[in-house]
């Protein structure tokens, strides 16, 4: 949970005039000096997550291997086999995690995690063979079998990591498992701490520049070795174009005021923020910070999702995405015939819209427009009996069967099957630009967009002819993102059809 309510830092935004979070007209030194940046395949959790998965299936696989090759015709396979095959796998597992041998940097390096492991792996059998023997059962275990399951056990293991290290290695100097992180405040606090960040070799942290709203005059242009690339606003905008996995405030807890500004800008984008307390003199119980290697930060937001969740809903959407693709062919086809044979043009319609973190992604939806008359911007609301909008359209509009194309989007990764829904750069509500209607509008896009929403099965989807309409729909976008579940994405899902029934004015 957050340490600040959103409606604080609105509140700041508005107090001192903040200006929405959107895309600039000018570009700002950060962005000119940003450069795309890959996301990695897998996050270090995620990775350390695969990696004692692997160790436990290795273990296993080479203890009933063993059995079956040493004791086959003489000795079968029987559940106490089973049971101590299965017992050394979990046990070494748990030995391997409390000895830090799945830490981010302990996958860089083998000699030390490899002597951790070797110990660890002794330690493993050792326990196991103390428990045959206090439990009378050592008589019905093979002696040649153990001894051959520890050494292959071990060699196996030392020579995995030895991949693991290479191939670790190689893709951390492609910056790929750094945490990229931009610093804001300047001075002598913001010197100590990157100085303490750059020290701390096994944190991860690669820190891209600094930050800071105060002129030239006030905040040297370059911190500890580091260029100062711009303002908070500026931050925003290079968030925007490089990727950028934390910020990290260096301003005393005192500047309440000064923070709440700044957060009032930065809390819309999908980035972990947090407040240095290292040169704090507020002394809380260790467990309060969260540390960067030896560091102490208080957390302020964290992204929406990270990790395994983005793995879940990942698996989710391609998984169900891909069924429905396959279970709503005909439908697709027979909509896709209807739209060719009743209006002249292509079948499908392709518009630009915003995507994870304001990213422009290609969206495809069934025509429902006379070609001549089509708006690939929405400059203009449809309305009820809009003339633009041809007889076949209208019905796929008010069924949300023009939608359908957009699973190839859940396909491709560009949407997910629930989220906000995407909308279209120039959309409008009463003849104003969403983003200008909705303070911290561009928040929903902290996550992937989606087909269906909470919002849409809360009746919120259709023509937004009116400020409140398209406030009510931010509103629950933000609140799906903050109480996000793999099963409250199945509920949305299910409440969809009902839901479209139940929309008035969807046209």
């Amino acid at each position: 949970m957050s340490a600040f309510d959103v409606r604080d830092l609105l509140e700041a935004a508005g107090r001192t005039g903040a200006p929405a979070a959107g895309p600039t007209a000018a570009m700002p030194p950060a962005e000119a000096v940003a450069r795309p940046a890959p996301a990695p395949l897998l996050s270090p959790v995620v990775l350390a997550g695969c990696v004692r998965m692997a160790d436990l299936v290795l273990i296993a696989v080479l203890g009933f291997a063993t059995q079956r090759l040493q004791l086959s015709g003489t000795v079968p396979m029987s559940f106490r086999y089973a049971a101590a095959i299965l017992g050394v796998a979990t046990i070494a597992v748990l030995l391997f995690q409390v000895s830090g041998v799945y830490r981010i940097g302990a996958f860089r390096t083998l000699v030390k995690p490899g002597l951790r492991i070797a110990a660890a792996w002794s330690l493993t059998f050792l326990v196991v063979a103390t428990v045959m023997v206090f439990a009378k059962v050592a008589d019905h275990y093979s002696r040649v079998w153990l001894a051959t399951f520890f050494a292959t056990g071990l060699g196996a293991l030392v020579v995995g990591r030895f991949v693991l290290t290479r191939i670790v290695a190689a893709q951390m100097q492609r910056g790929n498992f750094d945490r990229r992180t931009a610093i804001v405040g300047g001075g002598k606090v913001a010197e100590d701490l990157i100085r303490a960040l750059d020290t701390q070799s096994e944190s991860g942290i690669r820190i891209v520049g600094v930050f800071d709203d105060r002129g030239d005059m006030r905040s040297d242009t370059v911190v500890a070795g580091y260029p100062k690339l711009g303002t908070v606003s500026d931050l925003v905008a290079y968030a925007r174009t490089t990727r950028l996995d934390l910020i990290i405030f260096t301003l005393p807890i005192t500047a309440e005021d000064r923070i709440l500004q700044m957060l009032a800008k930065l809390w819309v984008l999908p980035i972990d923020i947090r407040l240095s307390a290292q040169a704090s003199k507020l002394r809380l119980r260790p467990r309060a910070y969260s540390y960067l290697g030896a560091v102490p930060v208080l957390d302020v937001f964290d992204k929406p999702m990270a990790d395994w969740d983005i793995v879940a809903k990942g698996i989710f959407d391609r998984i169900v995405g891909f069924a429905m693709l396959v279970t709503l062919a005909p439908v697709m086809l027979a909509v896709g015939l209807a739209v060719r044979l009743t209006s002249a043009g292509p079948v499908l319609f392709r518009q630009k819209r915003y995507g994870f973190n304001n990213e422009l992604i290609e969206v495809y939806k069934f025509r429902s427009m006379y070609v001549n008359q089509s708006d690939a911007g929405a400059a203009k609301l449809v309305t009820r009996d809009d003339p633009r909008v041809t007889p076949v359209g209208r019905f796929i509009r008010k069924t949300s069967l023009d939608e359908l194309p957009q699973l190839f989007n859940v396909i491709k990764g560009e949407l997910s099957l629930v989220g906000p829904r995407p909308h279209a750069l120039q959309a409008k509500a009463a003849n104003t630009l969403y983003d200008q209607v909705v303070d911290g509008y561009f928040a929903r896009h902290k996550v992937k967009p989606g087909i269906t929403g909470w919002a849409q099965v809360n009746g919120w989807r259709g023509e937004t002819d009116t400020s409140d309409k398209i406030q009510r729909r931010v509103e629950h976008d933000l609140h799906y993102i903050e109480n996000w579940s793999v099963l409250f994405d199945i509920k949305i899902m299910l409440a969809t059809p009902i839901s479209l029934f139940r929309t008035r004015n969807a046209y």
